[in-house]
């Protein structure tokens, strides 16, 4: 098995991470930070602080250079950061020392290692957003759809009361779609550049070090912090935070998914499901299976990447290598929770006959909760449900439906009592609810 299942030949297609996984990769990383190199000559040069023609000629080779990963791999080793490597090859690449020497001017290493992360995770989240719509318009749309299928609401795995198959689809819905609504003000406050110096300072900067980093951020189409972030990881712990925000849910999903599929229960068909090895019998359900594990997953490496959190005094290597261990490793769980999702909402159906068939199998003993409250329309509460508590008793002991002995008991009780549809309370306003908020 390789390291992550992300980078394997043989189990990348059911961890599939889509285009999201082409941005974590050492060329898409590079090209990133060449970028970050070229806007901030670019910058520089409008300001004075280097040559024009230098910023133009290092701008015209970040886009034209090319830096092989291999080249950078000792420097890696012996420095603990990409950015020396880099710029030692970027200026050799260059072949015209006269612009080179101005390259990475007054920067320290992380301002172009972090802004080509956010550069990254810009993509990523604009990919996670699109796949969140495909997700949220099929889901709507069953909600919809199924806004009248009854079926039973189980607590702590056992019959609760009835609830429609479109509430329940909207209960996946309404955490997504709250984290769809919370990007604009992610992206404002968390996709930053950076540009300090050395040691947060922009000393080696120019004279308006402030100026030179809001140039930078509408350059490259970045918030501007107004500040140094280097040793406060807020903005990508922010990040991954709602990328795990998301995983989680899409793992809710998949959990309930698994028991809806179960023998026995076969409440929900899935488009498509996979095979055992040896019992033909079987389709087994393998994404829902994996939405569980990467929500797993994400949960422990975020657990791990909150200790990014706790740098030392203005920069610290130990927290810094913590996201390079654990930050795309979770961008590529969430962005394969979201993609496997898609393909699955797709090919998702209710089996409608089954549900009512557990329904029924209750006995009626379902809408007991429904009983104790219309014989509260009689009664005191407390003698009501002790009432409908013998009457469950004896449905029990004698394997009768409660709807008989209840009627035969109190013959005034409500004839839409122990009708499935009648009993749905709010569950099919909520999943109407949810697609007007997806749709609208």
């Amino acid at each position: 098995m390789p390291a992550t299942p992300f980078d394997s030949i043989h189990l990348s297609a059911l961890f599939d991470a889509g285009e999201t996984a082409k941005l974590f990769t050492d060329s898409a990383e590079i090209r990133a930070m060449m970028l970050v190199e070229g806007a901030l000559a670019e910058v520089q040069g409008a300001a004075g602080v280097i040559p024009e023609t230098a910023a133009a000629a290092i701008r015209r080779a970040s886009l034209e250079c090319q830096v092989d990963p291999v080249s950078l791999a000792k420097s890696v080793g012996q420095n603990g950061v990409s950015v020396p490597g880099l710029v030692a090859a970027f200026r050799e690449a260059m072949q015209a020392p006269e612009h080179a020497q101005f390259l990475h001017w007054g920067a320290t290493s992380q301002d172009i290692q972090d802004t080509g992360l956010m550069l990254r995770l810009r993509q990523a989240l604009v990919q996670a957003e699109a796949r969140l719509d495909t997700i949220l318009s099929r889901l709507a749309t069953l909600a919809e759809t199924h806004a009248e299928t009854p079926m039973a609401a189980r607590t702590y795995g056992q019959h609760a009361t009835p609830t429609g198959f479109g509430a329940v689809v909207a209960g996946w819905g309404w955490p997504l779609l709250k984290a769809r609504g919370s990007l604009a003000a992610l992206r404002a406050d968390c996709l930053l550049v950076s540009l300090s110096g050395a040691a947060g300072t922009g000393s080696a900067l120019g004279p308006d070090p402030a100026a030179l980093r809001s140039a930078l951020a509408e350059r490259l189409g970045l918030a501007d912090p107004g500040r140094s972030w280097h040793a406060d990881r807020t903005p990508v712990l922010r990040i991954a935070d709602w990328l795990s925000r998301v995983t989680l849910a899409l793992g809710k999903m998949g959990e309930d998914l698994v028991l809806a599929t179960q023998s026995g229960i076969a409440e929900v068909r899935l488009g498509g499901a996979g095979a055992s090895s040896t019992m033909p019998q079987k389709q087994n359900p393998v994404v829902p299976s994996l939405l569980v594990a990467l929500a797993r997953h994400a949960q422990g490496l975020n657990a791990t990447l909150q200790g990014a959190a706790i740098h030392r005094q203005q920069r610290d290597g130990a927290a810094w290598f913590t996201e390079w261990l654990t930050l795309p490793q979770l961008v590529l769980t969430a962005s394969a929770a979201l993609e496997r999702t898609a393909e699955l909402v797709e090919g998702l159906e209710p089996e409608a006959e089954a549900m009512r068939a557990a329904l029924d199998e209750t006995g009626g003993l379902i809408l007991a909760e429904a009983l104790s409250f219309a014989l509260a329309e009689q009664m005191p509460r407390p003698k009501a449900q002790a009432e409908a508590k013998t009457l469950c008793q004896a449905a029990r002991a004698e394997g009768r439906p409660l709807s008989d002995l209840a009627r035969a008991a109190f013959p005034d009780l409500p004839v839409s009592l122990f009708d499935w549809s009648a009993q749905l309370g709010q569950a099919s306003a909520e999943a109407r609810a949810f697609a007007r908020a997806v749709r609208g």
